[in-house]
């Protein structure tokens, strides 16, 4: 999916209020958390996740793996946070 500039500055700016729904700690990104993160995508379409990782590289490539598995969009990382958006599928079938 591809956003455009202005869609992604409204994102931002919504997110910016949001608490950290989901925190990836030493164990990693399970599939367990993979599934956690998947629901709350459905569910608020907007989120915020801490990645506990490492290194800078470490937790990019984290944040990489989430967009990717989820089909997400990252709209921001700032440090150790980061903000994914997905729309939800239950409002695309909706009229």
């Amino acid at each position: 999916m591809s956003l455009s500039q202005k869609q992604v500055k409204e994102l931002r700016k919504l997110a910016h209020h949001l608490k950290v729904v989901v925190i990836i700690g030493q164990h990693g990104l399970t599939d367990n958390v993979m599934h956690e993160i998947d629901n709350a995508l459905e569910i608020h379409e907007l989120l915020k996740i801490r990645v506990n990782a490492g290194d800078k590289d470490e937790r990019n490539q984290i944040i990489d793996q989430i967009a990717q598995q989820t089909g997400s969009d990252v709209i921001q990382r700032i440090g150790h946070v980061a903000v994914f958006y997905r729309p939800s599928e239950e409002k695309k079938t909706s009229p």
